[in-house]
């Protein structure tokens, strides 16, 4: 009501204070808390020593055992024992440095970068990183776990909150990596709510890899897993050639002619032995398949009407061997009578898209189109080469299984190369220097994370000894007719 005077009375607002909270331990009777207190504390203590044990042996059980020695039969006997440990240690190193770094030094780094970095900063980097929430005055923080470091990288795996996606630590990859001192990150799905950290401190593919010795049996040549170059962890970078098609992308000097003459190289002795096919059209004149025409079995120079016919052709043969297959086998394989058709095309974009005559570029499109299709069951293979991935200029990259990405000139450029989201996940193939020729990442359809890897460096000397060994060895002649016959049988 009014009061005198003309104002009106106001209700004061209630306090805004939040209910206090009591823990549930308080509610039990004392009786019980003395039994449970000595139980809990017991309980922490094992907990604690299981954990410093499976974490970090290395640090725990070496100072625990030099103490006991100490103890037990003073100090000279620990420092003779300091002293054996050591000439072993150099010893070993000396004579198998490969098995030392990955039972010595890689276990000892990773316990103690996981202590010195990754577990002092955790839970600081987790907060200002927004990957920690809280809820009902509970903080949820993805739990730290393994860290394995193998000199160039860390890996680091972790376990994610509830409700929380990969996507999320995609987005964070930048902050993270400059957070624990590392010069980029990767983030992996290893299962689901565990995710793997790739904190990356140099770079392993940073020099040349100089190219093997050519072999001299073909039956060597796996054509499913055909060596080109080296991972960035050390293992033999393969790539399919029977039942796939390649896509090679990099603007100018990113290395293609690395990882074409690489693949050249390894099927050099099925080449000679009638296995393989080589066919080759190269816009530029020559400039590149030129160096070494002798591995080809056909080579057109241009974009011309005969390199239109050249694929033409090709396709027809596509179809023709697929109808001879028909009810007999599914994929070519060495028993066919017929070589596996392996078409090199430098620079793809000339011929299906920047021909000037409409009516040639058409017939080059729909005849790429067909063996890119169609090609892959009864052993024909596109190599195609090129520097712009847009798909104005290649509008059926889909139909490529297998996709190399060098280097590019956009960020944009890498999904469109390796597929959407590849870019977020680490693959910056717009990031690789100028000064490593042949750094790729590679996507195969079914794998959902790229690989990174470098092909061999393939220099004009080396083409020299390729063209020689084609010289010196008898090349068979690649079969025209009978491949029914072989078939049949």
């Amino acid at each position: 009501m009014p009061r005198p005077g003309g104002s009106r009375w106001v209700d004061p607002a209630p306090l805004e204070i939040a209910r206090p909270r009591l823990p549930w331990w308080v509610l039990l009777p004392w009786w019980l808390l003395w039994i449970a207190v000595p139980v809990g504390l017991v309980v922490l203590l094992v907990r604690l020593v299981v954990r410093l044990l499976h974490r970090y042996p290395v640090v725990v059980l070496v100072p625990l055992g030099l103490l006991v020695v100490a103890r037990r039969w003073g100090c000279w006997p620990l420092v003779f024992l300091l002293l054996v440990l050591v000439a072993v240690l150099l010893i070993w190193w000396g004579l198998h440095r490969s098995s030392f770094r990955r039972w010595v030094w890689w276990p000892v780094l990773s316990q103690w970068r996981r202590a010195g970095v990754y577990a002092l900063r955790w839970r600081t980097t987790m907060r200002l990183a927004d990957l920690a929430k809280r809820d009902r005055g509970r903080e949820y923080r993805p739990t730290l776990r393994a860290v394995r470091s193998e000199g160039w990288r860390d890996r680091v795996r972790v376990r994610m909150i509830p409700a929380q996606s990969p996507e999320a630590w995609e987005l964070r990859r930048d902050s993270l990596a400059h957070s624990f001192g590392a010069r980029s990150c990767r983030v992996r799905v290893l299962r689901p709510r565990v995710i793997e950290l790739d904190l990356i401190h140099r770079d392993p593919l940073l020099w040349p890899l100089p190219v093997p010795v050519l072999a001299d049996d073909a039956a060597g040549v796996d054509l499913k897993r055909v060596v080109v170059g080296r991972t960035e962890t050390g293992k033999p970078w393969r790539l399919r050639l029977l039942g796939s098609q390649l896509l090679v992308v990099g603007v100018p000097g990113a290395g293609k002619g690395s990882v074409l003459w690489s693949i050249v190289w390894q099927l050099a002795p099925a080449i000679r032995a009638g296995l393989v096919r080589l066919v080759g059209i190269d816009p530029k004149g020559g400039m590149e398949l030129g160096q070494c025409p002798d591995v080809f079995d056909r080579l057109i120079f241009d974009n011309s009407a005969d390199a239109v016919e050249l694929l033409e052709q090709l396709a027809t043969e596509v179809k023709e061997r697929a109808a001879r297959y028909r009810g007999i086998r599914r994929l070519w394989a060495r028993d066919t009578g017929e070589p596996l058709t392996v078409l090199v095309v430098d620079e793809l974009a000339d011929v299906i898209a920047y021909q000037p005559d409409r009516q040639l570029r058409d017939r080059a499109a729909r005849a790429v189109q067909t063996i890119t299709s169609q090609g892959r069951a009864p052993g024909y293979v596109l190599v195609g080469l090129v520097q712009d991935p847009r798909k104005e200029v290649i509008g059926f990259r889909h139909l490529f299984s297998t996709r190399v990405a060098l280097r590019l000139d956009e960020p944009q450029q890498v999904d469109m190369v390796l597929g959407d989201g590849v870019r977020q996940r680490g693959a910056a193939a717009h990031e690789i220097s100028e000064n490593t020729p042949g750094v790729a990442w590679v996507k195969q359809d079914g794998q959902r994370e790229p690989e990174r890897a470098r092909a061999f460096h393939v220099t004009d000397a080396d083409l020299v000894t390729l063209r020689d060994y084609f010289r010196a060895g008898e090349v068979r002649p690649f079969p025209t007719s009978g491949g029914a016959e072989g078939v049949a049988a």
